[in-house]
């Protein structure tokens, strides 16, 4: 399964960016971006790992539950 690349706007919208086999490689260009944006840009970058283009955007645009805080 391949490595997608996406850029999301504050907007929810995705851009694909790149399309990777390898993890290594993938992961380089998203910390590459990552460190690239200014402090104005919001936009998120993000690398997730599907079957296919149409899966992943599914996936990104699926709402997630927050992050646990700390033990209760």
């Amino acid at each position: 399964m391949p490595y997608f690349v996406y850029r999301i706007s504050a907007m929810k919208e995705l851009t694909h960016i790149d399309t990777f086999d390898k993890y290594r490689d993938a992961r380089n260009l998203v910390r590459e971006m990552r460190k690239e944006q200014s402090e104005e840009d919001t936009d998120i970058i993000r690398l997730i790992f599907a079957r296919h283009k149409t899966e992943a955007e599914l996936e990104l645009l699926k709402p997630r539950e927050p992050r646990p805080t700390g033990e209760e």
